[in-house]
């Protein structure tokens, strides 16, 4: 349509403001709790269609602001993403808010290029495991545990019976499997521009704008609009492709991370604790 547009005697038309669609992609990933879930391929795929489809789009910018999440949703995404890129041949720039990290990063990864902020936090090539244990506070109220299985290792990791050294083996032997993907996907995507030593790249450490830049995980420093502006033009059009927000997130002040809540057949009780899980997984990074 552009191309015949040309030919009308309209200077707007001859030569139309190049068109770069923004794609938000916000919040921990994955099943964040029971209650709430996060990013997830279901909850991105029409938006992402929807800015490659969008019409005389060159490019595709990701504003990216996650503390990570699911691996294998983050994954999915990320593949999605880079498939309609090649698919039609339109460029992908992704850009770091508060933080991109562990899945964030991933997410970050589907760009040809990855900017970020003198103050994002930039990196987390790590998996993690966290629980609780309950043992001596059952043994104080003199509870007993009931559990029956088929299957040996089915309750594995069970909050609520003794940690068996075999269970933690197993788990440690998952998450080297999984951080060995993840290793992989960073070395496919950023390739030669990898500067660190890979040892403290993949630590699961974090760095900070420059720092992230010097380890090779970023291109350059530098906000959405200014970097687009200095690609496209002054005159580039900047059209944003996200989800909508629930009223639930804007009420509470969780807007990282709050895509959907519990509508009115929901409970404002389970939001509330979906929006607590949220917020603790921000605070790993200070946010």
């Amino acid at each position: 349509m552009r191309k015949y547009l040309a030919y009308l005697p309209f200077k707007r038309f001859r030569h139309p403001p190049p068109i770069v669609a923004v794609l938000r992609l916000s919040g921990p990933i994955g099943a964040v709790s029971r209650f709430q879930p996060g990013l997830s391929m279901a909850s991105t795929a029409k938006a992402i269609n929807e800015a490659f489809s969008m019409h005389g789009v060159e490019a595709v910018a990701l504003s990216i602001n996650s503390p990570g999440g699911s691996p294998v949703q983050s994954a999915l995404i990320l593949k999605r993403i880079r498939a309609l890129a090649e698919e039609k041949d339109i460029p992908v720039i992704a850009f770091a808010e508060d933080v991109a990290a562990s899945g964030g990063y991933m997410l970050a990864l589907a760009g040809d290029e990855i900017y970020a902020h003198d103050a994002s936090v930039i990196g987390s090539i790590g998996v993690i495991y966290s629980g609780f244990g309950f043992t001596g506070v059952m043994e104080k109220l003199g509870v007993d545990r009931r559990l029956y299985t088929a299957g040996e290792s089915k309750a594995i990791g069970d909050p609520f019976s003794p940690e068996k050294q075999e269970d933690i083996e197993r788990i440690k032997d998952i998450q080297v499997q999984i951080h060995d993907f993840f290793k992989t996907v960073v070395r496919e995507r950023r390739g030669r521009r990898l500067k660190g030593p890979r040892a403290k790249v993949f630590s699961g450490d974090v760095w900070v704008g420059a720092q992230a830049q010097k380890m090779g995980l970023i291109d350059g420093i530098g906000d959405l609009r200014t970097i687009l502006r200095e690609r496209f033009g002054e005159k580039v059009k900047i059209r944003l492709v996200s989800n909508k927000k629930g009223r639930l997130s804007s009420l509470l002040g969780f807007t990282r991370g709050f895509d959907e809540v519990p509508d009115e057949n929901g409970s404002w009780a389970e939001g509330l604790i979906a929006a607590i899980e949220a917020r603790i997984m921000w605070s790993r990074f200070g946010l």
